[in-house]
């Protein structure tokens, strides 16, 4: 067990040194602070351990693929290394992944955008006019638009929140204070940057009162909750309770705010005439985000993600424009994509088809050399027993051995549960897997698909 969890941590720090070497063009709503550090490639992908034999590591997995609470799972192990194929079960033929499609948004963004930019959250200010039309150069009254840049981690808590450098409604408003306005007619909420219906094709009508997602805005605040970290149903109306957290914010600083509404800002973004920047907010590094929203499967951080790329890419920022765009990345990476049909970014979708083996090959090219700016995709799979959603799994008798080896994204919908990740075998070797169940989760099913995966941990096959 030592051996093997200090070759995934060799893995891990190679991973986390890469960085990303090309300076990031402007975009709206993005800043950068500045250009990107130099690049080092990947390393720890040890040629001299012992390769698996594919016969032999098959008749190890085919008992626990074999459990009934799988279903018929379709699966896929290769080689990190060389590619090679160990165990193939209708890998080609696309299937729904569930939250598993979480890593294909984060190679998008992850290439798309550099280390170091953020999601600038602004307020503007319109001074009210004369009865003669001009504005006016008083700071009382007017309109305070509140300008969404797509940051779901945005927050209207005032201290700490457990999380690394949210933005926060607070500091905007003291901002705002800090420039002499004392008064304000209205705050505007601004969720123009992203276009289209706010929620998905084979979405469950129960996601949001279940408090699986928040209906897609640019604009929401603590994830569409009333306070940060809080469980529980999503507000309906994100860039609503935005505008009306703004205004609470305002008036603890000493602004007084007559009404909030949700409005559009003139074309591109633009304020009306004679508005002026008042405040900025920024989120933390976008591979920060990416990296949350991996281990944690957050599924507003996804389609957000989904649409700052399509955004990026001159696309539509809608669920059309989202999947168009992170498919293009896919390709260009040289990922295969036959078969693929994406509804959303998150996987909450039933409609999602992709192929065991595209996920799987994503996986291998973030390991390897070629492609460093895809570190993030692996250090921020969830780690068995330790981090996010394999948090509180792995931890019984049969699963132990996987604590701290195994890492994977989780997924789960009524028609499939899934898992897809890494693991470093008992010869030192890095296999990448993809393992699709045709059930719904259920205690029992995650606990078999964890058993697959420790099987092919201590697997010296």
């Amino acid at each position: 067990m030592r051996g093997r969890v200090g070759g995934l941590t060799a893995i891990t720090g190679a991973l986390l040194a890469g960085q990303l070497s090309v300076a990031p063009p402007q975009r709206p709503g993005v800043a950068h602070t500045d250009s990107r550090p130099a690049a080092v490639p990947f390393a720890a992908l040890d040629p001299a351990a012992r390769s698996a034999d594919p016969a032999t590591l098959s008749a190890r997995l085919a008992g626990p693929l074999a459990n009934p609470a799988l279903g018929n799972p379709a699966g896929l192990v290769v080689d990190a290394l060389t590619g090679a194929l160990l165990l193939d079960r209708r890998s080609d033929l696309p299937t729904a992944p569930a939250s598993t499609l979480k890593t294909v948004v984060a190679a998008a963004a992850l290439t798309t955008f550099g280390p170091r930019e953020t999601l600038t959250t602004r307020a503007f200010y319109s001074p009210p006019a004369t009865a003669d039309g001009a504005a006016t150069t008083v700071v009382g009254g007017g309109t305070l638009w509140l300008v969404g840049a797509g940051d779901p981690t945005l927050t209207a808590a005032a201290g700490p929140t457990g999380y690394p450098s949210f933005a926060r409604l607070s500091d905007l408003a003291t901002q705002v204070r800090g420039t002499g306005v004392t008064q304000v007619d209205r705050v505007v909420a601004d969720q123009t940057l992203f276009t289209g219906p706010p929620t998905g094709e084979g979405w469950r009508d129960s996601y949001v009162t279940d408090g699986n997602v928040t209906p897609v805005s640019a604009l929401e605040v603590d994830g569409g909750r009333g306070a940060a970290g809080a469980t529980g149903p999503r507000t309906t109306t994100p860039a609503m309770a935005a505008a009306n957290a703004f205004a609470a914010a305002l008036r603890r600083c000493g602004v007084q705010v007559n009404s909030t509404e949700i409005g559009a800002l003139p074309a591109a973004g633009v304020a009306q005439p004679g508005a002026r920047q008042l405040a900025a907010v920024q989120s933390p590094p976008i591979p920060v985000l990416v990296e949350r929203m991996l281990t944690y499967s957050d599924n507003d951080l996804a389609e957000s993600l989904g649409r700052l790329v399509a955004h990026a890419r001159g696309l539509p920022a809608s669920f059309a424009g989202a999947t168009s765009a992170v498919l293009d990345v896919l390709r260009e990476l040289g990922v295969p994509t036959a078969g693929t049909y994406l509804a959303d970014t998150s996987g909450l979708s039933t409609s999602n088809r992709i192929a065991p083996a595209t996920l799987v090959a994503l996986l291998r090219t973030a390991v390897l050399p070629g492609h460093p700016a895809l570190r993030t995709l692996i250090t921020g799979l969830p780690v068995a027993g330790f981090s996010g959603t394999l948090n509180d799994r792995y931890d019984s008798a049969d699963t132990r051995a996987g604590a701290g080896d195994v890492r994977a994204k989780t997924g789960s919908l009524r028609i499939v549960t899934s898992l897809v990740g890494q693991v470093v075998d008992s010869d030192g070797r890095l296999l990448l897997f993809g393992f699709f169940a045709p059930v719904e989760e259920a205690g029992a099913t995650r606990a078999a698909l964890d058993q697959v995966a420790v099987a092919l941990e201590s697997c010296g096959c």
